[in-house]
């Protein structure tokens, strides 16, 4: 039998709040309300919100599509995610 590694909920937790905050950031950055973002780029608005907010698992594409939105290409700002995590930061445990 096959052992299974868990995620760790509250590194879960870590790394979307750091998602959710880079987001807000970035938006208010370039000026965009929530409402006229998720219009321009074809996403809800409470999809943003909950984002933002650290509440929601994010799909890649959709967090793709919102940094360029945001002026960042993918890989921007997935390394402005990692400075902001702790050094060595896993969301599996050893």
């Amino acid at each position: 039998m096959a052992y299974v590694r868990k995620i760790n909920d509250s590194k879960k937790s870590e790394l979307l709040a750091v998602i959710g905050k880079l987001l807000k950031e970035k938006r208010k950055e370039k000026d965009k309300g929530i409402l006229l973002l998720g219009y321009e780029y074809d996403i809800s608005a409470s999809s943003i919100m909950q984002l933002e907010r650290g509440n929601r698992d994010v799909q890649i594409t959709t967090l793709w599509k919102l940094a360029n939105a945001l002026g960042l290409s993918f890989t921007e700002f997935a390394q402005e995610v990692e400075r902001r995590l702790p050094e060595g930061f896993k969301l599996i445990d050893d």
